[in-house]
């Protein structure tokens, strides 16, 4: 991936690795003998579900995990360019403060989430340049100068301006490449880059992904990229190293990988990836069971699921490392599971864009675009001109933040519709407002033929029992001083449904009904998974019989086998309750499977709505089109290329005359700024765009 001399160098060596966290019961070894080399402009992704060590692995070689015993080596290695002139470092076992020289020096870190990450009483020119004065001993001028430099080489407009702002002005995208420009600013040879665009809208990680490939092949620099995204892993990665609780259960090329994954859990996340790509017939991306925090060493192997779990692996204990257990180093693949040796090595690996058509008849499934159970039922809810606008600033006249602008769609009994497009497009907000949530500024919203804007809060009140709510974040959505079980019932006692026990024998069957064990009626929600919240939060929804839920953001901050389970529970759902959902999403792959028909917002504006399938194939506006172009490929071969979008997404009060899009789009004409673009009706029924070039579009298909 470089041209350097450097290239193919080792510079981070790992052996052994151990952390250890204290637990009541005695040390939990959350990182287990982890092994792996990194070379010069190489790109190592370690990947994994959350909880299987990727993060704690990553602080351990910084030494910044705190907390917990350390074990094992780790080395960094080539031209340290230490005052002493060491070539090698041991970082474990150096002095804490010969690494602190080190770190910005030689060795980096972009942190997984940049507001936190980032110091918000400083400026962001001066948190870059602080590392140059203390590693470079530059002066605040020269450094000042410099840190300019490196934002507009991360792709930061008008950084002039930007420069002397704080973290808080800044959007995701930006901050994220101030964090990238922090950390390349000393050259390092070593960056680690931890889950760095797992937060942010495909068009904007797609622009983040280009950015650190290109900075990559210029600096020569070793990149160690954990993340839970494997399309993302397919564009980036050089070579993949697969964790599971604790311990490298496979290393290899990532084309070895994605080909012929040789453990039963890589090839079990390789099945729950969500595509963007495949044929009329959407299905849930398979489930795997997985674990979402560090628990004990099981007795034996590690588990792997149910469907290629044999007595043999609780007999054996294989580590992912050393001779005479079938483990090599790439371009091989290092793998820890005894039916690496059995006749079939191979596992087979279906991904969800080609499921065979002989699936078995248990498989959930949703309905194709079109059917009678969705298209030709009648509607339930419908939107017709749903304006909500926030005043913004004081005074006798305030401006207006147009969040929701002049929105139409109707959602018909028993469909998944989609509503997708970037953070800040008004999806959240429009969602919220079609429940009354959030009060309408204009417009109407009708439910089974009633006008929600004209009840009073009485009426509104009961009629809440037929439509409900998942948040996005359900941890801050549950009460951490409450159990599941009042969590689960409360919508029942407002409501004075059922007595005492027949509102708990409610909750057990509900929390059966989302493939929880009833025995988590007693936990409260800091003692569950992600995955658990979020199905806490669905069965909540549920519990009161609801025809309509709006599920914002539901499985998208969920790791790919969760969030294959969480696909399956809501499939399942919807097929034997026959629910209408609002699906609120910007994961396009997730839209491909559970949505009949999708919806895409932008600045508060519908600018295509139509069947998922023709949509995905023929997109008609200029906006739909960079978004899926944005998506990662979970195929190796297939290069990610760089959406043709001009900017970000403005500011809700900086919202442009005429079409909306017209600042961003590669297509846009005069006339773009003279009319605001109505949707009209593509080739294909029900396909509709706003775009006043849809026929020049409709004539040059190609994306």
């Amino acid at each position: 991936m470089t041209d350097s001399p450097e290239a193919g160098q080792i510079v981070l060596k790992v052996r052994g690795l151990r952390v250890l966290l204290h637990a009541e019961a005695g040390p939990l070894p959350a990182v287990d003998g982890v092994d792996f080399d990194l070379r010069a402009g190489r790109t190592l992704a370690l990947v994994g579900e959350s909880g299987a060590g990727k993060s704690l692995t990553s602080l351990a070689i910084m030494r910044l995990a705190g907390v917990g015993a350390h074990g094992g080596g780790v080395s960094l290695e080539g031209q340290v360019h230490l005052d002493t002139g060491q070539d090698v470092v041991e970082l474990l076992g150096a002095p804490l403060a010969q690494v602190q020289a080190l770190r910005g020096r030689a060795l980096a870190m972009v942190f997984q989430e940049p507001m936190t990450s980032l110091n918000p009483v400083f400026r962001v020119g001066w948190q870059i340049a602080e590392g140059l004065v203390r590693h470079e001993g530059l002066t605040q001028r020269q450094a000042e100068a410099r840190a300019l430099e490196l934002m507009q080489l991360v792709g930061i407009a008008d950084a002039a301006a930007r420069q002397r702002a704080y973290p808080h002005e800044l959007s995701g995208g930006m901050r994220q490449r101030v964090m990238i420009a922090m950390a390349l600013a000393c050259r390092p040879r070593l960056l680690i880059a931890d889950e760095p665009t797992t937060a942010l809208d495909v068009t904007v990680q797609a622009q983040v992904l280009a950015l650190m490939r290109r900075l990559q092949r210029e600096m020569g620099t070793a990149l160690l990229f954990i993340t839970h995204d494997l399309g993302v892993v397919a564009q980036m990665a050089d070579e993949v190293a697969v964790m599971y609780a604790g311990r490298i259960v496979e290393h290899a090329d990532v084309h070895t990988l994605f080909a012929a994954p040789r453990h039963p859990y890589t090839a079990g996340l390789l099945r729950s990836i969500p595509s963007v790509a495949g044929r009329g017939d959407r299905r849930p991306a398979s489930a795997h069971p997985g674990r979402d925090a560090p628990a004990r060493p099981l007795a034996g192997g590690l588990c792997i699921p149910a469907s290629l779990r044999a007595g043999r692996c609780r007999a054996l204990r294989r580590q992912a490392a050393g001779p005479g257990t079938g483990i090599t180093r790439p371009s091989g693949a290092v793998r820890a599971s005894w039916r690496t040796g059995s006749a079939s090595v191979n596992i087979p690996v279906t991904h969800p864009a080609s499921v065979p058509a002989d699936v078995p008849a248990n498989a959930h499934t949703t309905s194709p675009p079109g059917t009678p159970a969705s298209t030709a039922a009648p509607v339930l809810v419908e939107a017709e001109g749903v304006c909500t606008w926030f005043p913004v600033g004081r005074g006798w006249r305030p401006k207006m933040l147009r969040a929701v602008d002049g929105v139409s769609f109707t959602v018909h009994q028993g469909e998944t519709l989609a509503l997708v497009g970037e953070s800040g497009s008004g999806k959240t907000t429009l969602g919220r407002t079609l429940l009354r949530l959030i009060e309408p500024t204009a417009g109407h919203i009708r439910f089974g033929g009633l006008d929600l804007t004209t009840l009073d809060a009485r009426r509104l009140r009961s009629l809440r029992r037929q439509m409900q709510i998942v948040f996005q974040d359900p941890y801050a959505s549950l009460d951490p001083r409450m159990s599941v079980a009042d969590i689960v019932a409360e919508g029942l006692v407002v409501h004075g449904i059922g007595s005492r026990t027949e509102r708990a024998a409610r909750v057990a069957d509900v929390l059966e009904l989302v493939g929880l064990d009833p025995a988590f009626a007693q936990r409260f929600p800091h003692a569950l998974s992600g995955g658990q919240r979020q199905r806490v939060g669905i069965a909540r929804a549920l519990a009161l019989q609801p025809r309509f839920i709006v599920a914002d953001e539901a499985v998208s901050s969920l790791d790919v086998s969760v969030q294959a389970q969480g696909l399956h529970v809501l499939a399942d759902l919807r097929q034997r309750l026959g629910l209408t959902m609002l699906f609120i999403t910007h994961n396009l792959g997730v839209v491909r499977m559970i949505a009949d028909r999708v919806a895409v917002m932008y600045l508060g504006r519908l600018v295509e709505i139509g069947p998922t399938a023709e949509v995905f194939a023929r997109p008609a506006h200029p906006y739909t089109r960079a978004l899926l172009a944005s998506v990662p490929v979970p195929d190796p071969y297939v290069r990610l290329a760089l959406p043709d979008l001009q900017g970000e997404l403005p500011g809700g009060l900086e919202r442009p005359g005429g079409c909306v899009f017209r600042t961003r789009c590669p297509l846009a004409v005069p006339a773009c700024a003279e009319c605001v673009p109505a949707l009209a009706d593509t080739t294909v029924a029900g396909h509709r765009a706003a775009c006043i070039r849809i026929n020049d579009i409709a004539a040059n298909p190609a994306r």
